[in-house]
């Protein structure tokens, strides 16, 4: 008799142990499934953050390029005044110096 009660708590205390390692398991189940929630959490976080920035850098790259389309047109029509004050250069130089030779024939 004292055999099967010592057998009987035994026995009890293994389940009740075994239900305490169950209760823990699922405690420590628990919080690593909240770990890898947060984890997700943050992450999203900082894609979200990182969309914003590669939207921002877009923006300023299509602003940049169209500055320097800009920038190539003003230097296109200032090279064409330049070839225009070049030419009307050139005309008045022959100018004088056909006025000069004329001169200097008399």
């Amino acid at each position: 008799m004292k055999n099967k009660l010592a057998l009987t708590a035994a026995l009890a205390l293994m389940v009740g142990m075994s239900g305490c390692a169950s209760v823990d398991a699922v405690k420590k189940a628990q919080a690593t499934a909240d770990e890898a929630k947060s984890m997700a959490s943050q992450a999203a976080s900082d894609a979200s953050t990182a969309k914003t920035a590669a939207t921002a850098a877009e923006a300023a790259s299509a602003d940049a390029k169209r500055m320097a389309a800009n920038a190539q047109n003003t230097a296109n029509s200032a090279a064409q005044a330049a070839a225009g004050a070049q030419s009307c250069c050139n005309a008045n130089t022959e100018k004088l110096d056909r006025m000069f030779k004329k001169s200097m024939s008399k």
